[in-house]
């Protein structure tokens, strides 16, 4: 579509999931939230380790097991907070991923069931849709706010224009050969609402901080 081919082994034209390509916005990386935690728990205890020494050594028998006790609780809770963030990273990488399979699938699907419908608007669906394939891949290239905000206001001008042609030849010609372009359009729609649900469902910013 439009010089874009994209392929992840199941379907003909999918679109390839570049949430690990940005790096500029902190909520939209979740290797981020790993990177900071561990250095400055890390850099904590170097601090508290040196300061403690000079500031009140541990003599006693009873100071060192106190100081270890807590020291393994810590530890503990910290590696039971990354284990959790990345199973969380892992489950909601998986669905994107699992969802932008499935709206490229919808795309390619509609772009075939498009021959179903009369010349004149089959050419008009054809390169809608590859306008629409040329919006939603770079919503997932993009990397500044300003520029997703306008992607979206092009894709449900899209979105718009492509339900008004299929409705229109659906009112001229109510065939259960048409409703397949009908259904099929439905599903391009309902893929985008899926996917922009789950690349919103990230892991909350606050475990990063």
């Amino acid at each position: 579509m439009n010089g874009h081919e994209f392929y992840d082994g199941t379907a003909e034209v999918s679109i390839i999931s570049a949430g690990t390509e940005v790096t500029d916005v902190p909520f939209r990386q979740p290797l981020f939230c790993f990177r900071s935690r561990p250095h400055r728990a890390m850099a904590g205890c170097i601090c508290r380790r040196c300061v403690s020494q000079k500031v009140r050594p541990l003599k006693k028998e009873g100071d060192r097991q106190d100081f270890d006790i807590v020291r393994t609780a810590s530890l503990t809770l910290l590696g039971l907070i990354i284990g959790f963030s990345f199973a969380m990273a892992v489950s909601r990488y998986d669905q994107r991923k699992n969802l932008e399979e499935a709206e490229a699938n919808a795309i390619g699907t509609e772009y075939l069931r498009a021959d179903l419908l009369p010349p004149e608007d089959a050419s008009r669906v054809r390169d809608l849709l590859r306008k629409y394939c040329d919006e939603r891949i770079s919503y997932y290239l993009a990397r500044d706010e300003l520029r997703v905000g306008q992607i979206d206001a092009e894709t449900a001008k899209l979105q718009a224009e492509l339900w008004s042609v299929v409705a229109r030849v659906a009112g001229t010609q109510p065939t259960p050969i048409v409703g397949l372009a009908v259904s099929g359009m439905n599903d391009v729609v309902n893929a985008q609402g899926y996917t922009q649900a789950a690349w919103w469902n990230r892991i909350p910013l606050l475990l990063g901080f």
